[in-house]
């Protein structure tokens, strides 16, 4: 009997490892809706690179009216793709989440300006009216205009803040100088909309060192007291990296798997193949692991500037590299 209970298990072991019917359960919040920003979960997803490690990944695409910390918070997954400004903040409001990985070790935001608003320096944002995003994506923004010493609550010596919807219409309808994008999203979708470079100011993140890290994973920090729970994370960061890899070594197979992912149908396919080409620069090198520098770095810009800081101290136990760790030794 106990020969037939030891090859039950070994049985039992061999499906779950090969994503049968013991595959562990995994739900990913992604911050917005399916693009090609998310491009290698979809990619892992497509390949099996989940079920070869032994998961059952749901994707659940965002959206304007979704903040992955609530849902994370909330129970309804179990790791969520997030700006580290948003979960910062998040953290020091009392929810504890911690990010275990950061595929992406570039920022692509930036603020892109009319050159016809007179706008050739950020000095020149006093008494403009800049489009920004709400949901946790004001972070970087708000921190970046009090380096600046900009109020912004409009004034001839501050800034007018325009509640910036997920579009591009308060710059082509010149209701804003300035609106926020990403350099694989918004900025195109201006030239698409008629706009030619050479009409356009872009000041990038990175270039105005107010960079902050963005797409990091997250999830609750109780969790990771569970070392099943970080086990699978480990095999979910693994298998994901492998899916990013994967992207940018076959970009069009990459816009192909997301497109079929994009339930809404609004996503084209010229579109997303600008977006995966300038996605692809912003992940190139990583294999998930935490760059402990840039988390600081990121940290220390939110405290500075003014008297309205992001965050008011210096977070404890935001990060952890247990779950890199355990994906690189496996």
């Amino acid at each position: 009997m106990k020969k037939y209970l030891l090859a039950a298990a070994a049985a039992g072991t061999m499906l779950a490892s090969s994503g049968g019917a013991f595959a562990e359960a995994v739900k990913l919040q992604l911050k917005w809706v399916t693009q090609a920003q998310f491009a290698g979960y979809y990619v892992a997803e497509a390949k099996g690179y989940y079920k070869d490690a032994g998961l059952e990944v749901t994707i659940m695409p965002g959206g304007p009216d979704i903040n992955p910390q609530q849902v994370l918070a909330g129970g309804g997954a179990d790791v969520v793709v997030d700006w580290m400004p948003s979960a910062l903040a998040t953290r020091e409001k009392g929810s504890p989440v911690v990010n275990i990985a950061q595929p992406f070790m570039k920022s692509g935001m930036m603020l892109t300006c009319r050159k016809d608003s007179g706008i050739t320096k950020p000095e020149d944002f006093k008494g403009k009216t800049l489009g920004v995003w709400f949901y946790g994506n004001e972070y970087p923004f708000l921190s970046w205009m009090s380096h600046l010493g900009l109020p912004t609550a409009g004034g001839a010596d501050g800034v007018t803040v325009l509640k910036q919807g997920f579009n591009v219409d308060p710059i082509l309808q010149k209701q804003a100088e300035c609106i926020s994008t990403m350099t694989y999203n918004e900025y195109y979708q201006i030239i698409e909309a008629g706009m030619k470079a050479e009409d356009l100011v872009v000041f990038k993140y990175e270039d105005q060192g107010v960079a902050t890290l963005e797409d990091g994973l997250y999830v609750l920090e109780d969790k990771l007291k569970d070392p099943a729970f970080v086990t699978t994370m480990a095999k979910f960061v693994k298998a994901s990296m492998k899916g990013w890899d994967e992207a940018r070594a076959n970009p069009a197979e990459a816009v192909k798997l997301v497109l079929e992912n994009d339930a809404s149908g609004s996503q084209t396919e010229g579109h997303q193949a600008t977006m995966i080409e300038e996605i692809n620069k912003l992940t190139e090198g990583s294999d998930g692991t935490l760059d402990v520098a840039a988390a600081e770095r990121t940290v220390d810009t939110l405290m500075k500037g003014g008297s309205d800081p992001v965050i008011s101290k210096k977070p404890e136990g935001a990060w952890t590299s247990v779950v890199t760790d355990a994906a690189k030794a496996m």
